[in-house]
């Protein structure tokens, strides 16, 4: 349970990470987005999608990690983060969902325990 829990950390983590990238794009988000998150239903099949991705993105940031702490100077520690960003957004999509969508689902289930639940049964469901 405690790695599912990991797991989905790590994974929201990530979401903020691409979040972040993605407000700095457009300035135009709605200051309200995780309210508007939370009151969403979601399928089955994109909740499978975000526990899958989820798993990716806990590789790459274990991995990103490391080697963030291996840069040296903050231009190489920049560099590091760019490049695991890309590649959380490359995992993201590769599960078929939308960036948004799943940072969408990483605070809906911040919000929701029940989502949460569902959403670690899936990923232990896929190891």
């Amino acid at each position: 349970m405690q790695r599912l829990t990991s797991l989905i950390t790590a994974a929201l983590l990530s979401a903020g990470l691409m979040s972040a990238t993605a407000h700095a794009q457009d300035a135009s988000a709605p200051a309200d987005a995780p309210a508007a998150a939370q009151a969403q239903n979601f399928a089955d099949e994109d909740l499978q999608k975000f526990a899958d991705a989820s798993q990716d993105i806990s590789a790459i940031s274990q991995d990103y990690t490391q080697r963030l702490q291996e840069a040296e100077g903050q231009e190489a520690q920049q560099d590091v983060r760019v490049e695991a960003n890309q590649k959380m957004v490359e995992a993201v999509q590769q599960s078929g969902l939308e960036v948004d969508t799943f940072n969408s689902i990483g605070q809906a289930i911040q919000q929701d325990p029940e989502m949460m639940k569902r959403v670690q049964e899936m990923a232990a469901s896929t190891e």
